[in-house]
């Protein structure tokens, strides 16, 4: 199965839960809170990481920081010609 799938899969099975959780009566109080709370850890600690993993895999890091040449390109200004020593 590919990981697209599996995570859209673990979004709405969290979602499904937070659900149930909300539409379970007052009775069962406890067992309304272990649904909604096992459908946030669903999200937040399963699907998240899955999906920035899937997405940031072929990126290349060095584009994201802020390193002179990248401020430079951002102002506009041209690249620094390197100095011979």
């Amino acid at each position: 199965m590919k990981l697209k799938y599996f995570i859209v899969l673990v979004v709405l099975a969290s979602f499904v839960a937070i659900i149930y959780g909300f539409m379970l009566d007052d009775s069962q109080e406890a067992l309304s809170h272990k649904y909604i709370g096992s459908g946030t850890v669903g999200l937040f600690l399963i699907a998240m990481p899955l999906f920035l993993y899937k997405e940031s895999k072929t990126r290349d890091f060095k584009d994201y920081m802020l390193t002179d040449e990248n401020v430079r390109k951002m102002q506009g200004k041209p690249p620094r010609e390197p100095k011979d020593s």
